[in-house]
């Protein structure tokens, strides 16, 4: 049964260094792991120092990794425009083409990066390749959005889905008129596409706020601003019933020169940042990460740290 776990927070505290470090510790125990960016501002290649496109990559033994491109799917959502299109257009409501094209524009529809990355989601925990999925997310806002949008898109499609049956039985009813008893063998092949998007969304869904198969892990920084922001994210994600179990505190000053005053002051300002994360966060594992002298980048340096995080 594939896991998911999932790293969010404030844009810039190390989402993508923690995903990328974690997948490292995972596929080192020999459990087959993907890791996922589904940040439209991709960072997961530089992490990994090496290419990443739409398509899984093997980085070393059980460890493959990808960043989302949401037209990639575009091809799918197109097709469920061009269908809705057609219904419209066999009940006698004539649309030019120019005003097909604006009202179902080829490419992704708004909101495709969530869209992406859920239907992607479904996709790789479904496709049994993998013991584990690491997701590193966008910041706060794309990921609450992330986990709202199978709801607020279900909606749409439930009266899409209306307003398609509507339309298609006005069709049928003009083909039954115009053509009597021929009207059955004229029938075309009806496009399941969006009962098919549904269905996929209400299984991100349940994949989301199921304990079992998913958890989430904020990541912030010793800043009293993103402690603030990470406490509303927590709040927001518990109340959409997703189970939150860890924070990381990422770029704690461990330790500092004694006669560098300054450094002292940083010193000690951090360590009561990290015990008001303590508080703030009394039912939360507080895990902290250090302060390095430069960007973590390749596989060596990730495994540096790697055994920081928990599998």
């Amino acid at each position: 049964m594939t896991e998911c776990l999932f790293y969010g927070g404030k844009g810039g505290v190390g989402k993508t260094t923690c995903a990328a470090a974690t997948g490292l510790t995972l596929a080192e125990t020999g459990r087959r792991t993907l890791v996922v960016s589904t940040d439209p501002a991709h960072s997961l290649a530089d992490a990994f120092e090496t290419d990443l496109g739409p398509e899984p990559r093997e980085l070393r033994p059980n460890l493959e990794a990808v960043e989302i491109d949401p037209d990639t799917r575009a091809e799918r959502y197109q097709r469920i425009a061009t269908a809705l299109a057609a219904d419209l257009r066999a009940a006698g409501i004539r649309l030019e083409d120019e005003e097909i094209d604006r009202l179902f524009a080829a490419g992704t529809p708004a909101g495709g990066d969530e869209l992406a990355a859920l239907d992607l989601l479904v996709e790789y925990v479904d496709d049994g390749r993998w013991d584990v999925v690491v997701f590193d997310t966008a910041p706060t806002g794309h990921t609450l959005r992330l986990f709202d949008f199978p709801e607020v898109l279900g909606l749409a499609l439930e009266t899409t889905r209306s307003l398609q049956g509507q339309v298609r039985r006005l069709g049928d009813a003009a083909r039954r008129m115009t053509l009597g008893p021929l009207s059955y063998l004229s029938g075309r092949d009806r496009d399941e596409g969006i009962e098919e998007l549904q269905a996929r969304l209400e299984r991100a869904r349940d994949l989301l706020v199921d304990p079992e198969r998913t958890t989430f892990r904020i990541v912030t920084i010793p800043e009293t601003m993103a402690i603030a922001e990470s406490e509303r994210l927590l709040e927001r994600l518990r109340e959409a019933g997703v189970t939150v179990e860890t924070i990381v505190v990422n770029r704690v000053l461990e330790e500092a020169d004694a006669d560098c005053s300054r450094c002292q002051s940083r010193l000690h300002r951090h360590d009561e940042r990290v015990e008001t994360v303590r508080e703030t966060f009394p039912d939360l594992e507080v895990l902290t990460l250090p302060e390095t002298d430069g960007e973590i980048h390749g596989l060596e340096t990730l495994s540096a740290i790697a055994d920081r995080l928990p599998e």
